[in-house]
């Protein structure tokens, strides 16, 4: 299955890891990401602790556990290529709505986008995932 159609039709929980530039490590849930056109993989964030991570070191892994008995899901090891702090192309990717005000109080946010170096199941030991 491709990545695209993996995310449109799977419902689960993400977690979005990042480490700073001395390896201290921080793990945050986050939504699906955002499959691009170009095979990259984006996601809104506001400007905390894991998108200070980033600036300093560019690397992350995303757990995604779907929804349902057992442990199915999938594991994305990330490497950031860029990011994007325009308004309006966030606010036409946003998913989750908030009213201007309260979106506004919780700060800026930034779209930012990661290539996908592997992808694994979520149990096993190297089994490549979908691509």
């Amino acid at each position: 299955m491709e990545m695209k159609a993996y995310f449109e039709t799977s419902s689960g929980k993400g977690v979005l890891s990042t480490a700073d530039g001395e390896g201290r490590v921080d793990a945050a849930i986050y939504a699906k990401p955002h499959v691009m056109d170009d095979g990259t993989l984006a996601f809104i964030m506001r400007d905390r602790l894991t998108h200070k991570n980033l600036t300093e070191n560019p690397y992350a892994a995303y757990l995604f556990v779907e929804d349902g008995p057992g442990y199915r899901g999938i594991r994305l090891f990330l490497k950031k290529v860029r990011e994007d702090a325009d308004p309006e192309l966030i606010r036409k990717m946003t998913r989750r709505s908030l009213t201007p005000e309260e979106d506004e109080a919780k700060g800026p946010k930034f779209l930012v986008y990661f290539e996908l170096e592997k992808s694994l199941d979520l149990i096993g030991s190297g089994v490549p995932a979908i691509g």
